[in-house]
């Protein structure tokens, strides 16, 4: 496994990180209706599965660039995860024991991800602006073949087993994550980390941090509530996990021609793209509610909301964090993904037996155009890199 390309190894493992992911986000409330929890219940235990993204990525991220040892952190969090879905049949099944299970998950789900983008950006080195889309969108192929095929299984088994193949996903994740080792060009351990506060002060930083949170705050009742809004406008599971797929297609579509966005547009003019593009998918999936085609031009737009916004994502953390400080970047860049999603989702099931899920989808296209108020300190001229 080792003789593989090295690229071929990183897309290995985001394709089974991302089945995770495409197994889970879809159907995890789907599972807590099933088992008895009502839509506030659910909106807290959505948010419970992120809120650790405050905290957890900079203790993994200070923990990577002090020790350098990322891939050892990236193997003990999928470990974890597989342990973690073998919990769920142990522990009593309440409101408290789950919200307690999702705490763990996601502190072990934090240090997977935001440490493997970092592993991979040092891989490809001089080579990540033409591979680092051809290897990402790998994660998206696992997320459709996750996604899909779950929704199909679901449609002829118990969604009780949801939890059984979600640890099956981890352990071959844990298996797989062996082919990396450590980047050769990753700094190893430090003694002492360069601070973060003169990167985090830059107006393009901190604008563009502020811009991720509400991307995030708005999309945060399509990633804890989506499957259950289209359940309850008639649509089965595998019509959901279709509907989940289009959107990762149009991110794989993206990934494949970011670049060309990039190199001939700013970032300035990148990011009001995606703001608007977010407010529009969420203001038409809540005016047609039981339309499978507008959802399916909803989920379209998913290249933009988060296909295009993430590969802008990447190059701002590669060119304003030092080597030194890419753990850390990636986590804050993490966080505010947490920090939006979380709070997003609990004022979100609050208020969905009150508003309607219509309204609450479309007040949530609403805010991606508070953005547009932060992207005057993003770059108006090309950046490239």
């Amino acid at each position: 496994m080792q003789s593989f390309p090295i690229q071929y190894r990183l897309s290995g493992f985001y394709f089974f990180y991302y089945s995770i992911v495409g197994t889970f986000m879809p159907y995890w409330s789907l599972y807590l209706q099933h088992q008895g929890f009502n839509f506030e219940q659910i909106g807290i235990l959505s948010s419970i599965a992120i809120i650790t993204r405050f905290f957890a990525p900079f203790i993994w991220g200070w923990v990577a660039d002090k020790t350098g040892k990322r891939m050892l952190l990236v193997r003990i969090a999928t470990w974890m995860e597989a342990i973690i879905w073998l919990m769920i049949f142990i522990i009593p099944n309440d409101f408290q024991s789950i919200a307690l299970l999702m705490l763990i998950f996601s502190f072990f789900q934090n240090a997977i991800l935001a440490q493997f983008e970092g592993v991979t950006l040092f891989w490809l080195a001089d080579r990540r602006a033409e591979l680092y889309g051809k290897v990402r969108k790998w994660g998206s192929i696992g997320f459709i073949v996750g996604v899909f095929s779950i929704g199909a299984l679901l449609e002829i088994i118990d969604i009780t087993m949801l939890p059984v193949m979600l640890l099956c996903i981890a352990f071959t994740a844990f298996l797989w994550s062996f082919t990396v080792k450590e980047p050769h060009a990753a700094p190893l351990s430090q003694k002492r980390l360069e601070p973060l506060w003169p990167v985090l002060k830059r107006p393009v930083v901190a604008a563009f941090f502020l811009i991720e949170f509400i991307m995030l705050f708005a999309q945060a009742p399509f990633y804890s509530f989506y499957s259950n809004y289209l359940k309850m406008n008639g649509f089965n599971t595998t019509q959901i996990g279709f509907l989940w797929s289009v959107g990762v297609i149009a991110e794989i579509v993206m990934f494949a021609y970011a670049t060309l966005f990039l190199n001939k547009y700013s970032w300035r003019m990148l990011t009001v793209i995606c703001l608007l593009m977010t407010a529009f998918r969420f203001i038409l999936a809540g005016l047609y509610p039981d339309s499978f085609i507008a959802q399916l031009i909803s989920q379209s737009m998913h290249a933009f909301s988060f296909g295009l916004f993430h590969m802008i994502a990447m190059r701002v953390i590669f060119q304003n964090f030092t080597a030194g400080q890419q753990g850390r970047g990636q986590a804050l860049y993490s966080t505010m993904w947490g920090l939006g999603v979380a709070s997003g989702s609990v004022l979100a099931g609050k208020y969905w037996s009150t508003l309607s899920g219509d309204v609450i989808f479309m007040i949530a296209g609403c805010t991606a155009f508070i953005g547009l108020l932060f992207v005057y300190w993003l770059p108006s001229k090309l950046q490239t890199g």
